[in-house]
This record gives structure tokens, C-alpha cells and sequence, in this order.
């Protein structure tokens, strides 16, 4: 088991789909060894937002998608593009044992759709 996946009590929740991260998020991008990582600070404030057509699918605090929601948030909000960003999404969301047909329609969403 990494540190990523090890990782508890990470993240406090806020109103509606938001949270708090409470330690920091720490991802290798890649694989083991590349030495790139996209870290989410303590203190970063992300969402999980769900399209109406996912949502019978996925609930918004499942803790299997909070550290890959908040990676994503983090790599946008460092001017990554949708697709890289949600490339870490998917491979995070793997991590955390999120199926395949699962991971690939929460992956399309985050690609294709703006929730804000």
C-alpha cells in the first residue's frame, strides 16, 4: 500500500460537495520513481461536483473519490489542462479501487463537462 492510498482523515467536509483538505494530498506522477509530484496542500478547498446523468452512480462523499476530485481541482487550478488533469483523476481514482466502465464515465465527465 502507497502513502496515497494509506492516507485517512485527510479532508474535512464543508457545506454542499465541498471539503477541506486537513493534510496534504501527495501524488507521483507516472510511475513510482519519476519524482514529479502534484501535491494538494492543507488548507485547499475542492469539490465534488456530479452531472445529473452520474449521479445515480456515484455519491458526491464517497471517500474513493475524494483525493482524485482533489487532485484534479488542484491540477487545474495549477493550469493544467482537462485532459492531463483528468488523466491523474483517472489513475487516482484507480488507485482508490474505483471500477473500469465506473472510472471511464467519471473520467469522460470531467473532461467533457464544466460543473461550476
Amino acid at each position: 500500500m502507497s502513502r496515497y492510498t494509506a492516507l485517512h482523515d485527510w479532508a474535512t467536509p464543508l457545506p454542499g460537495s465541498r471539503w477541506r483538505v486537513a493534510r496534504p494530498v501527495r501524488w507521483e506522477i507516472g510511475r513510482e520513481g519519476s519524482g514529479l509530484w502534484l501535491v494538494v496542500p492543507v488548507g485547499y478547498v475542492f469539490d465534488v461536483s456530479v452531472p445529473w446523468w452520474l449521479g445515480w452512480a456515484v455519491d458526491p462523499r464517497d471517500a474513493r473519490y475524494l483525493k482524485a476530485a482533489a487532485l484534479h481541482d488542484r491540477a487545474l487550478d495549477d493550469g493544467w489542462d482537462r485532459v492531463s488533469a483528468a488523466a491523474v483523476f483517472a489513475d487516482a481514482l484507480k488507485a482508490d479501487g474505483v471500477g473500469r466502465t465506473l472510472r471511464l464515465a467519471m473520467t469522460i465527465a470531467v473532461i467533457a463537462w464544466n460543473f461550476e
